[in-house]
């Protein structure tokens, strides 16, 4: 890993505002110690060694005790050797020299290296790697256990100079719409902000709905040097130094994502698409109440179709619902499903219903599926909806907003029954594996649970008034 001067890392590009202003609130600690920790040393095989893994280079020694490993790195710090385990032949293992004593490791080789979680493409990564970390961990194992004790994330002071910048470019949304999403031009000036400063800036916009939203963290290898936006360390290591929030672009080390508050504030040039989205991911990445999908068809449905025959049983042209989603993710809010360009209701619909069934986490989340069932089961109608209403509290706001306001709209559907022939017994059928869906993947339970889903959604399109 190639050394930098601390004074311009950051942990990530920055635009030409953020360049004003370099946060003086890196730690640079751990990176020394990284620069400091012992280089590999490779113990060449002055042979050849016969039946040699094809995937390892001359540091193998084939058969040999750990009397001999130990000898052959003869105390050099960070020399090491491949060789076959005498007791366990086809078993491989890495010999180690470190603080003055030999460390033996099991190696494994599944198209990478690995001894552990990490997998390298070269056994010098693996080995380079692997110093560092014995280096860091034994020179500041303390320190390493206290990093999380004053996170800057809890202030994030240095993010004070660009949150007016930033607020001012997201507060123009305001003057359009409630429902309008950051725009493309504000987009672009946010996008190069570190994610950090992002958050400061959104969090402090009060145009911004405040649902809260847990951080989708995976395991990221960071190219040069990257430090951690919770506790401000350097990320030690070659690969997988820390994680990343999928959503938002947050770095943090493994250790401190288990402390970040759940307040992702999604990217929207990290959401590819809007079908098959996370609902909370997409309103907030979009600054909505409710997925633009479900306003922009339910206005569409609303001003031309409440009175059309069989409204959201009778289905639309397969090929034209996919046109409408491309339209979607490809356009989002600017997306054209006028009477113009899809003049059957129902195409318009379908979209509508698709968008509900590709949700990864369905309206009617995983949790509270089994409470529901279970008060669909209840005989007491009283009680039943008192139940039903106890397990709408649980679900996630954005998901709760939006079941709200998909209710009212299937109420206005059913005052029209008399044109449209749906009343929410009917919508209830159509609606309810399209908004519940059983965590368990089973076709039993699935069909044993279809009437109560129905039942489910006839309550609540004809108690909308006094659930929500």
């Amino acid at each position: 890993m190639a050394a930098s001067s601390n004074s311009s890392l950051s942990g990530s590009s920055v635009s030409s505002d953020a360049e004003e202003y370099q946060p003086p609130i890196w730690k640079s600690y751990l990176y020394q110690l990284q620069q400091e920790a012992p280089r590999p040393k490779r113990i060449i095989c002055p042979g050849e060694v016969e039946n040699r893994p094809k995937y390892y280079g001359r540091e193998f020694h084939g058969i040999i005790s750990r009397e001999q490993a130990d000898e052959l790195l003869g105390g050099v710090e960070g020399a090491y050797i491949l060789r076959e385990s005498q007791r366990q032949p086809g078993c491989y293992t890495l010999a180690l020299r470190f603080g003055n004593q030999t460390l033996n490791y099991r190696l494994f080789y599944d198209g990478k290296h690995f001894v552990g979680e990490k997998r390298f493409e070269s056994i010098h990564d693996l080995v380079t790697d692997g110093l560092i970390t014995l280096y860091i961990e034994t020179k500041a194992s303390e320190y390493i256990s206290k990093m999380t004790t004053n996170p800057i994330y809890e202030h994030i002071g240095y993010a004070t100079l660009l949150r007016e910048k930033v607020s001012r470019r997201l507060s123009r949304s305001k003057n359009e719409s409630r429902k309008t999403s950051v725009t493309n031009e504000e987009h672009t000036a946010v996008e190069k902000i570190s994610s950090l400063v992002r958050r400061a800036a959104l969090t402090h916009n009060d145009n911004h709905f405040n649902y809260e939203k847990t951080h989708n963290f995976k395991v990221h290898t960071f190219r040069g040097p990257h430090w951690c936006e919770y506790c401000a360390n350097f990320m030690w290591g070659l690969i997988a130094q820390g994680v990343r929030c999928s959503d938002c672009g947050l770095n943090v080390h493994k250790q401190c994502s288990k402390h970040v508050p759940n307040d992702c504030q999604p990217d929207l040039k990290r959401i590819k698409k809007v079908y098959c989205c996370d609902l909370t991911t997409l309103v907030k990445a979009h600054n909505t109440q409710r997925p633009m999908v479900v306003d922009i068809c339910i206005r569409e449905i609303e001003a031309r179709g409440l009175k059309s025959e069989g409204l959201y049983r009778v289905s639309g042209f397969t090929e034209h619902i996919e046109d409408v989603k491309m339209a979607f993710d490809r356009d989002g809010e600017k997306a054209d499903i006028s009477a113009n360009m899809y003049p059957d209701i129902n195409i318009i619909t379908g979209a509508l219903k698709l968008y509900f069934r590709d949700l990864p986490i369905p309206v009617i989340t995983y949790d509270t599926y089994p409470k529901f069932i279970e008060a669909a089961k209840i005989s007491n109608a009283d009680e039943r909806l008192e139940a039903v209403h106890d397990v709408l509290l649980l679900l996630p706001p954005a998901h709760y907003e939006t079941l709200r306001y998909l209710m009212i709209h299937l109420r206005k559907v059913t005052m029209n029954e008399k044109d449209n022939f749906m009343n929410a017994e009917n919508l209830g059928i159509v609606f309810g594996p399209t908004l519940m869906r059983s965590p368990e993947d089973s076709t039993l339970t699935t069909l044993h649970d279809m009437r109560y889903q129905k039942l489910i959604v006839q309550i609540l399109i004809e108690n909308e008034d006094v659930l929500f």
